[in-house]
């Protein structure tokens, strides 16, 4: 069975709207939570693919997220094994970061609605095309520059980079896919959560487009399958192996 390794940030954001669609496609999931100290993998071979969930704090936070690193070898060691890795939100910034971009502490809340727009470098790329035109949620603490090598698939009204894909197996998204209202409520109830100014607008917002918010999922996924090929099972090494010895007469 087809199973993704899933790295959480924050008790509140999980990968919502996205779970039904890859449990309808028999895809299995299973999270890690560095915030409660659960270390991550030293490797890849037990898992199709890896997604990188938001965060509450900027990527430049060290103090709040030491686990940065980690998550960084953790892309690398997937991308050698030529396993998809996805970002979404905080993990969209690490893709950025992994990639040779440079992480900005400001704007401190980096959270608005926006229509997403195709890029020259998204003319044909899947899920480019799935949010063009489209109106998407970002939302993220900080932001990452991006080198000059690397252009993004798609960016928001201002021309700033929403979406990006370092590699043929691996995107970085600042917007949000997977959320639902209720995960933007849990995010303003949660306990020490510094959130934005305009979070009551965002909210209220989300419940007037939730379901044109389900058929971007819809599409986004549909993308991400098509692009990265998330229904092949990748070969895994077995836990265990079971060394028979003869027995002698």
């Amino acid at each position: 069975m087809k199973n993704f390794l899933v790295v959480q940030h924050t008790y509140s954001e999980f990968l919502g709207t996205i779970e039904k669609q890859l449990e309808h496609r028999d895809i299995g999931f299973s999270y890690q939570r560095p915030f409660t100290g659960q270390a991550l993998p030293g490797n890849a071979l037990q898992c199709d693919a890896l997604f990188l969930l938001g965060g509450a704090h900027p990527i430049t936070d060290r103090e709040a997220c030491p686990w940065v690193d980690d998550e960084l070898r953790l892309i690398e060691v997937f991308a050698r094994a030529k396993r998809p890795v996805v970002g979404i939100g905080f993990g969209g910034q690490l893709i950025a970061l992994h990639a040779g971009g440079t992480p900005q502490v400001e704007p401190r809340h980096d959270a608005y609605w926006t229509t997403a727009h195709a890029t020259a470098q998204g003319r044909e790329d899947p899920l480019a095309q799935a949010v063009d035109g489209r109106r998407v949620l970002v939302m993220a603490n900080g932001r990452v520059t991006l080198p000059p090598q690397l252009a993004p698939v798609a960016i928001d009204e201002q021309g700033r980079w929403i979406a990006v894909r370092p590699t043929e197996l691996s995107y970085g998204m600042l917007f949000r896919p997977e959320l639902k209202p209720g995960m933007v409520e849990d995010m303003i109830m949660e306990e020490g959560r510094s959130t934005p100014d305009n979070i009551g607008e965002l909210l209220e917002e989300a419940r007037r487009l939730w379901e044109d918010m389900q058929q971007t999922t819809d599409r986004v996924v549909a993308a991400l399958v098509t692009a990265l090929d998330l229904m092949q099972e990748r070969r895994k090494m077995p836990v265990f192996a079971l060394n028979p010895v003869k027995s002698r007469e």
